[in-house]
């Protein structure tokens, strides 16, 4: 049986242990890129994924690290072969980006899933700022993206 102290000690470790937590990092492939499956250039080559792709960074292991790519998949990757520029893959099958930040707003561009788009900035009530390479910009519901 628990006591009332040991239940609020218990409390305060967790949300101590939640405080530390980190955010998730993403990254963006900056060429065409093998992915391994184990940090190390003799390991299984899995498949190439392409220029642009926001992968999730898990382990950093010297010049490798091991990502999630937006399939959900994991593999690793040379460090090198990562940049900070942040980008975003459209995951629903078609997506309005807007004007501004508002459903009613008139529409930017349209794109369909796994479009890579340039992360832009964040926007209030679930939106996100993205810009195209042909240099249109627009605003996306966060629910239809995979990357942040």
């Amino acid at each position: 049986m628990r006591t009332p102290f040991r239940s609020a000690a218990l409390a305060a470790a967790l949300a101590l242990l939640a405080g530390t937590a980190q955010a998730i990092d993403f990254r963006s492939v900056s060429e065409p890129a093998i992915l391994f499956d184990a940090p190390s250039a003799q390991g299984k080559r899995l498949y190439i994924i392409a220029p642009g792709t926001p992968v999730e960074v898990v382990v950093v292991l010297d010049k490798w690290v091991k990502v999630r790519d937006p399939r959900g998949a994991l593999s690793w990757i040379e460090a090198r072969q990562l940049v900070d520029k942040r980008t975003v893959l459209v995951s629903a099958e078609r997506t309005t980006a807007r004007r501004s930040p508002d459903e009613a707003a008139p529409v930017a561009f349209e794109a369909v899933k796994d479009v890579v788009l340039e992360l832009a900035g964040s926007a209030p009530n679930g939106w996100v700022s993205v810009r195209h390479r042909d240099g249109a910009t627009g605003f996306l519901r966060v629910t239809d993206v995979w990357g942040l």
